[in-house]
Parts: C-alpha cells; structure tokens; sequence
C-alpha cells in the first residue's frame, strides 16, 4: 500500500475511491459527496443559537438538519486521513506549514484567519456550483456528467491561479 517514501500509494488510493463511489452508488443510490454534510452541521450549529430562524429556512426544511451518512463520510475522511499520514511518516503536525510561513511568516491568526476564509469561499462555490471536489470531482466525472467534467476543470485552474498568486510559483 506504501510507496518507496512511505506514503501510500496514489494510484491504489484512487482505485479505492472509485470502489468507494461504485459502493455509495450500489447501497444508496446517492453519489458519494460532502458538501450537504457540511451545510447539515451548520443547521445543527444554527439550531443551537436560533432553532426557529434555521427551521423557517428553506434548504433546512427539505435539508435536515441531522447526522445522516454524508456527515459520518466527513468523520470517516478525518480519521482516515489522520491515519494515512501516520502510517506513511507523514504526520507533520504544525499550526503553520512551512510554505506558508516563508511566505506569509509564522503569525498562526493570519494563518487560521485565510483558512477559514478559505473554507467559507470553497463552501460557497459548492453551495453555488451544486456539489464540491468529491460530489463533481468523483461521482459527477464517474457518471461523465459535463456539468461535472466543468466543474472539475474549474477546480483545477482556480487552485493553480490561487497557488501562482499566493506563492508566485
């Protein structure tokens, strides 16, 4: 399963992603995808503070707000990500990588401040383009479903122009 650095192989990993997707497909009929697990946590956030406000909207109305599958997918995705990186030697846990730190320097709320930014613009986009990397980037491009293979190449030239304007490469 590992390469000769000791990191897991790309191809295997992509191979198990795919079976991964085919199985989603088979057992529940849904494509394998995150994005609705994220805005489902945020309706569990909101019932916190204000349960009338996020019952009253719409997407939480037909989109409850729930631990369902996709959002035990996110979970699944932490641990396995956690250890993959354990396993391959790749552990390098640091508030500030880096890359970033020769670049931006080593204040961490810069840091977490862009990455949450981050987060909230790529929750947007998917919110907006119907699905994120997994639901588009996976199961859209398994189904050669051209909305998806746009989508994905978008993905692509965004987060190369991102990579030339943040770090100049």
């Amino acid at each position: 399963m590992q390469g000769a650095s000791g990191a897991w192989s790309p191809y295997l990993v992509g191979a198990l992603i795919g079976l991964l997707s085919m199985a989603t497909f088979y057992f529940s009929n849904k494509p394998l995808s995150v994005s609705t697990a994220y805005a489902r946590v945020a309706g569990m956030i909101g019932n916190l503070f204000s349960k009338g406000h996020t019952e009253n909207l719409k997407f939480y109305q037909d989109t409850k707000p729930k631990v369902e599958w996709q959002v035990m997918l996110v979970v699944g995705m932490l641990i396995g990500a956690f250890i993959a990186a354990s396993t391959g030697g790749e552990l390098a846990p640091a508030w500030v990588p880096e890359m970033w730190e020769s670049r931006f320097g080593a204040d961490i709320a810069l840091r977490l401040g862009i990455a949450f930014l981050g987060g909230a613009l790529l929750a947007y986009g998917a919110r907006l383009a119907g699905g994120c990397t997994s639901g588009h980037g996976i199961s859209g491009a398994l189904q050669l479903s051209v909305s998806s293979w746009i989508a994905l190449a978008c993905f692509f030239i965004a987060g190369v122009a991102t990579a030339m304007l943040l770090y100049r490469i």
